[in-house]
């Protein structure tokens, strides 16, 4: 019992020793005032994407652009059409008419044939380099004037980055982090209200 006694006195001693020296201990200094917000851990609400082709497809200036693109290429259509028509009238009088020709005037014949058969196909490719080129400027173009509103989005939404769907090459990403229609629509609010310039000209002039 006296044993007990000690132990329980012993253990009170303590926990009054224990007790006066946090009574006169400092007080703790005060926890340090939490530092600006840092972007949130979930990198999908800290990264966005944008998706260029969608931009030109849907936005007013894009659309605009596209069409003008659509006329060229209709034009550029309707001469190579112009140029099989003449291919198949020079091929048809040789088929027709071959036989009734002298050796000399059927080689002329064929040698025509053949040097219209490359003109076309030398036409056919500048006229698809062309085209090339002028969505190749159209996307410079958009990409140029969409670049401050990306970053005006960027800073608004508190994101650390915001790339390019395709040129980025993002392989999944939630619905949350795509800005595209919200960029489209910012677009379409600051785009002059005139008709959208067409891109610029890059084939040779042609002479009048």
């Amino acid at each position: 019992m006296k044993a007990l006694l000690s132990v329980v006195v012993v253990a009170v001693v303590v926990m009054v020793s224990a007790a006066s020296t946090r009574a006169q201990a400092p007080a703790p200094a005060p926890a340090p005032a939490p530092a600006a917000a840092a972007p949130a851990a979930n990198g999908l609400q800290r990264v966005a994407f944008i998706d260029v082709q969608r931009v030109l497809a849907r936005s007013a200036a894009g659309v605009a652009a596209r069409e003008q693109l659509e006329r060229e290429k209709a034009g550029m259509q309707k001469e190579m059409d112009a140029k099989r028509v003449e291919l198949e009238k020079l091929r048809d009088e040789m088929e027709k008419k071959g036989a009734l020709l002298t050796p000399d005037a059927r080689k002329e014949k064929q040698e025509q044939f053949e040097r219209k058969r490359r003109d076309a196909a030398r036409l056919a490719d500048d006229f698809q380099k062309e085209l090339e080129k002028k969505e190749s400027v159209l996307l410079q173009k958009v990409l140029q004037e969409v670049s401050g509103i990306i970053e005006r989005v960027g800073k608004e939404k508190n994101y650390y980055m915001i790339v390019e769907k395709r040129g980025a090459g993002v392989i999944y990403a939630a619905a949350d982090a795509d800005l595209t229609d919200e960029v489209i629509r910012a677009y379409d609010q600051q785009a002059p209200k005139g008709p959208a310039a067409a891109p610029p000209a890059t084939g040779p002039a042609k002479k009048p």
